[in-house]
Formats: C-alpha cells, sequence, structure tokens
C-alpha cells in the first residue's frame, strides 16, 4: 500500500512536470542532452570520491530520462533521430559513471582498489554488451529484451551502493556498500549477457529452421 502511494505521487509530479516541459515548448532532445550532462557531473563526484552526492544526482539524471520520452510523447516529437538519440546517449551515461568509480578506486586513497577497478570494468563493458547484442540482433529481427540485470536495475544499484556510502570510516554493516555493488553489476551484467546471447541463437535457429 505504502510502495503504491509513493509510486503514484511520484507519477503524478512526473505527469506534471511533463506537462509544464510540453507546455513551454522544451524540445525533447534538450532534455536528453541535459540527462547526459547530469550523469557527466555525477561521474565527476563518483570520481573524487563524493559518492553519496553523486547518488543524489543521478537520481536527478535520471528523471530527465524519463521526462524526454514523456514529453516527446505528449507533443508528438516522436521521431527516428531522437530515439536514435536517447538510445546512445544512455550508453554514454551508463560509460561515464562506471568510469568515474573506477577513477575513484584507481586513485591514491585509502579506498585504492584494483578489484575494484576491475569489477567496475567488467560491468562497464558487460552492459555496453548486453546493449549492443539487444540492438544487433534488433536490426536482424530478433528482438531480445531479456536478462534480469538492464538499464533501470543497474541505475537501481549504483543509486544504492552511492547513498550508503557517506562516511568513509564508519563500520556500521548499510554503509558503504559500493564494492558490493560492483560484484552486483560485473556478475549481474556478465550474466545478463550471456543469457541474452543464448536466446538470440535460440531465435535465430527457430527462424532458420522455420
Amino acid at each position: 500500500m505504502l510502495g503504491a502511494s509513493i509510486g503514484r505521487g511520484a507519477m503524478t509530479i512526473i505527469n506534471a512536470m511533463v506537462r509544464g516541459l510540453a507546455a513551454a515548448g522544451v524540445h525533447p532532445n534538450i532534455l536528453t542532452a541535459i540527462g547526459v550532462s547530469i550523469n557527466v557531473g555525477c561521474a565527476v563526484l563518483f570520481g573524487i570520491g563524493e559518492f553519496f552526492w553523486a547518488g543524489i544526482v543521478l537520481i536527478v539524471a535520471n528523471l530527465f530520462d524519463m521526462l524526454d520520452g514523456n514529453v516527446a510523447r505528449l507533443t508528438g516529437n516522436v521521431t527516428k533521430f531522437g530515439s536514435f538519440l536517447d538510445s546512445s546517449l544512455d550508453r554514454l551515461s551508463d560509460m561515464v559513471v562506471f568510469l568515474g568509480i573506477m577513477i575513484f578506486y584507481a586513485g591514491n586513497s585509502p579506498q585504492h582498489s584494483l578489484l575494484n577497478v576491475f569489477l567496475a570494468g567488467v560491468g562497464m563493458i558487460a552492459s555496453v554488451m548486453v546493449s549492443y547484442t539487444t540492438a544487433r540482433s534488433e536490426g536482424l529481427g530478433v528482438k531480445a529484451n531479456v536478462g534480469f540485470l538492464q538499464r533501470p536495475e543497474r541505475v537501481v544499484l549504483f543509486i544504492i551502493g552511492a547513498l550508503s556510502t557517506w562516511d568513509w570510516n564508519s563500520n556500521n554493516f548499510f554503509f558503504n556498500r559500493m564494492p558490493q555493488v560492483l560484484w552486483v553489476l560485473a556478475v549481474g551484467s556478465v550474466w545478463t549477457l550471456v543469457h541474452r546471447m543464448y536466446f538470440i541463437w535460440t531465435e535465430f535457429r527457430k527462424l532458420e529452421t522455420a
């Protein structure tokens, strides 16, 4: 009940923002560009170790990610280029956030960890490949949106890891969970990639048999 009420309240606010932006004549591609710019700022905050504030900024960035498509539909500005731009910049947003985390853990700080750099790198590569395999298979006639760790789930995990990290010296179990999040992102993204490629293989076999 509480979760549903929060969801309805959030959608009411988002819909009001969409109507306001549409009435103001803001082009959805502008919102897409603003979203990716905010994600770059989020990556900078990760890079300098301000994980908590990076999580807050990441929430704002993904609000814009929800707004652009809704504004496009409401104003009738749904275009193929807009869809291409949105999906392309989503990939860029994913990569810069991973890059910011990698820079922080590679730096000369008490939290320096080559393992975390490696996990973030694996997560970045696998997440991009998940998106690429989907786009490539759809171009060949197979839709493959399968797998449990897709972009919305990755964003939620980033936010959880970031918002838990605001006191580096705390021994509280619930603080500083980004290393655990990186494990989930790395393993989950690789698993999703393997699952998706297997699914695409089976679908192509069905098409070839038919």
